[in-house]
């Protein structure tokens, strides 16, 4: 190989590198399509550790998840029926979660809250303010908010909350290194 053939084939390698798309970033995208306590509570742990751990985080709330974004205060007016139904049958913000396999018509649900006040384990409450403090990012899917007839003025008010669609969501996946579904 010839001194000209070698700086062809680095020239030629260089320009191969530099048209190669970038690596995953130290990002976690994180979907949380359920609304049962412990999911959320599992979801909330490894955002915040996952952001401690100096990645960046997203978390997309679709479908049942977004319940527990709902602040039980709010009053919004001009709700149709369906979404007056969707607002009674579903959690009314992460205080009105239940506990997913051992609910036990609320028994399971207080006796994991009890469990976890005596051990000093954090409460979802917590979790979401040291979540915001950290930095975590909520986007809050677009079209499940329109099919269970939520509104934005019942949605808890969190520092780094967005309403978007899923490819918003899917454009920060694309360029994660880390991704979950719970």
């Amino acid at each position: 190989m010839t001194p000209t053939d070698l700086a062809t084939q680095l020239i030629e390698l260089k320009s191969q590198v530099d048209h190669m798309a970038p690596g995953p970033k130290n990002k976690l995208s994180m979907i949380v399509f359920s609304g049962d306590m412990d999911k959320l509570l599992a979801s909330m742990i490894i955002a915040t550790s996952a952001r401690a751990m100096g990645m960046e985080v997203v978390q997309f709330y679709t479908f049942w998840g977004t319940a527990a974004l709902r602040n039980p205060s709010a009053k919004v007016p001009g709700k149709d029926l369906l979404a007056h139904m969707f607002g009674w049958m579903l959690p009314n913000g992460r205080g009105d979660t239940k506990f997913s396999q051992m609910h036990m018509a609320g028994m399971g649900t207080a006796l994991l809250k009890d469990l976890m006040k005596k051990k000093n384990a954090p409460t979802l409450d917590q979790l979401f303010e040291v979540a915001a403090a950290l930095g975590v990012r909520i986007q809050v899917c677009e079209m499940t908010m329109d099919l269970l007839g939520f509104k934005r003025e019942e949605i808890i008010d969190y520092p780094n909350l967005e309403y978007c669609g899923v490819a918003t969501f899917l454009s920060h996946a694309k360029e994660s290194s880390v991704h979950f579904f719970i």
